[in-house]
């Protein structure tokens, strides 16, 4: 899974080798460039989701690339992190100041700063922080609520998507009351009890469609559980 995308600003050639290497091993898209010019038509060209921007760059420096990615609507709510030998606190504040949301002083680590990218991402855009729970050839998208069965989108309600989501957290059998707490909070009308096997048939017709294998088991008397045969 991709997790975003990264506009890299950096001229030290073996640092960013460096960096591209360590960001892309962590599933990140990385688009690097040396100039201060190029990244700003980068930025406009195609949004990122994060950049890091050195501040001693030839031509247009890191800060004025900073404060100009602020002024641009597309770019205003990017983060940026702030890639810098210039450790005195009023250089941090004054980067802090122009807009960037982190500060890293070199030398660093590596892997600390691809730890900053995940912590700035899942702050900022928590649809980028991996929050997917998967079963088999089901993959689930927790903040945009989507779903996926192999390469097939699909459609679910709010219910459907909450009881998949109470299934896949559950490890053993679901009752039919446990899954109409998760539905509705109610556990004691006998007819929300029916509603609840009315949205398991909806949640299969969705899940199994095409032919697919049913991965929703019926437990006589029991409840409901997803078929240990399709765990990942």
């Amino acid at each position: 899974m991709n997790k975003g995308r990264i506009l890299l600003v950096e001229d030290d050639a073996a640092l960013a080798e460096l960096l591209i290497y360590h960001l892309t091993r962590e599933e990140f898209d990385v688009q690097h460039t040396p100039d201060g010019e190029e990244a700003m038509l980068l930025a406009q060209e195609n949004a990122p989701d994060l950049v890091l921007l050195d501040w001693m760059i030839e031509g247009l420096s890191g800060i004025e690339v900073c404060r100009r990615l602020r002024r641009l609507p597309g770019s205003a709510n990017v983060p940026i992190i702030m890639l810098t030998a210039r450790g005195e606190e009023a250089d941090r504040v004054r980067g802090l100041e122009t807009g960037a949301d982190d500060y890293v002083t070199k030398p660093f680590s590596p892997r600390e700063l691809v730890a900053r990218v995940g912590a700035v991402l899942r702050r900022v855009r928590p649809a980028l922080a991996g929050e997917q729970l998967s079963y088999g050839d089901v993959e689930m998208d927790i903040v945009s609520h989507k779903v996926k069965r192999g390469s097939d989108t699909v459609q679910l309600g709010p219910t459907e998507f909450r009881l998949l989501r109470h299934f896949r957290n559950i490890p053993a059998v679901s009752s039919r009351a446990n899954a109409c707490l998760t539905r509705s909070g109610d556990m004691t009308s006998r007819s929300s009890l029916r509603t609840v096997d009315v949205h398991i048939r909806r949640l299969r017709k969705a899940i199994n469609a095409e032919g697919k294998s049913d991965i929703i088991r019926t437990v006589r008397s029991a409840g409901y559980a997803l078929d240990n045969d399709g765990r990942a």
